[in-house]
C-alpha cells in the first residue's frame, strides 16, 4: 500500500515520519512522495503535533531518487510534485528534525535539507551525486545547499559527487549535530524534548518569522518583526505567570 511507504507514529507531541523501503535503502519514487505529502498535509493541520522527526527504516535514511523509476519514466501526480513536497516539509509550522544514518545521497539530501535541524550518525554518508549520473537538481538542492554550507563548498560537493562522513558534514555546517551511531536515537529524543519544553506557539512564530525574513531585505525584515504579524503565543500569560511563582 502507498501509505506503508511512509509510516507515521506519534508520541507525546512528536510525529515521526519513517521512509519505509528498507530493501531499496528508502530510495524515493513518486509513490513515496504521494505518501509523504499526505502525512505532511495532515501534520500541518494537527495542533497536537509540536515537533516532527524525519527518518528512514533499515540501514539508511535515503539513498536518493530511485534510478529505476527515472529510467521507467514513472510520473508523479504533477510536474513539480516532488519539489513541492519538500517545500511543504520546509513550510511545516512545527520544528522539524532530520535523523540521518547510513546513506543520505542526492534526492535524500534534498529531502533532508527541507528540515530545520539535521542530526547525523558518525557513520552516515552524505553527498550530492547528480553529476555522477548525468542529472541536475530540480528539488531545491542548488538553493538550500549553498545556504547551509556556503556557495563555494556547495559547488565543490556538487562538482565532485563526493561522499562525506557525518563528522565532516558537521565540520562544514551541512548538519547541526553528529553523534556516535549508538547515541543517535537518544540524541534525537533529547533534542525533541528540548523543543517540546518550549511554547508551541513561540516555536511556530519563530519559524514563520525566520522564513519571512528570508524573503525580505534586512530593514524590511526588521520592520516586519516589529509589527508582530503573527501575534503572541496563546500560552504567554500562563508561562509568564508560572515563572513568577515559587518552586
Amino acid at each position: 500500500m502507498t501509505a506503508d511507504l511512509v509510516i507515521r507514529s506519534d508520541s507525546a507531541g512528536v510525529a515521526t515520519l519513517t521512509l519505509n523501503r528498507p530493501d531499496k535503502l528508502n530510495a524515493l519514487t513518486p509513490a513515496v512522495f504521494v505518501a509523504l505529502r499526505a502525512h505532511l498535509d495532515a501534520i500541518a493541520a494537527d495542533p497536537g503535533v509540536a515537533c516532527v522527526v524525519l527518518t528512514g527504516s533499515g540501514r539508511s535514511f535515503c539513498a536518493g531518487h530511485d534510478l529505476a523509476a527515472i529510467a521507467e519514466h514513472t510520473l508523479a501526480p504533477s510536474a513539480h510534485f516532488e519539489a513541492e513536497t519538500i517545500d511543504a516539509l520546509e513550510a511545516l509550522p512545527q520544528p522539524t528534525i532530520a535523523r540521518l544514518h547510513g546513506h543520505c545521497f542526492t534526492g535524500g539530501l534534498e529531502l533532508a535539507l527541507g528540515c530545520d535541524i539535521l542530526l547525523a550518525a558518525e557513520s552516515a554518508r552524505l553527498g550530492d551525486t547528480h553529476g555522477q549520473w548525468g542529472l541536475a537538481p530540480i528539488w531545491g538542492l542548488s538553493v538550500r545547499l549553498p545556504r547551509r554550507v556556503g556557495v563555494s563548498r556547495a559547488k565543490e560537493l556538487m562538482f565532485t559527487s563526493r561522499r562525506i562522513s557525518g563528522s565532516t558534514a558537521l565540520a562544514i555546517g551541512l548538519v547541526d549535530y553528529c553523534v556516535a551511531d549508538d547515541e543517535l536515537d537518544a540524541a534525537v529524543a533529547r533534542l525533541a524534548a528540548e523543543v517540546l519544553a518550549n511554547s508551541r506557539g513561540s516555536n511556530r512564530i519563530a519559524k514563520a518569522l525566520v522564513a519571512a525574513a528570508g524573503e525580505r531585505s534586512w530593514q524590511d525584515a526588521l520592520r516586519f518583526e516589529r509589527q508582530m504579524p503573527f501575534g503572541m503565543p496563546e500560552d504567554m500569560a500562563q508561562r509568564m505567570g508560572a515563572a513568577g511563582r515559587p518552586g
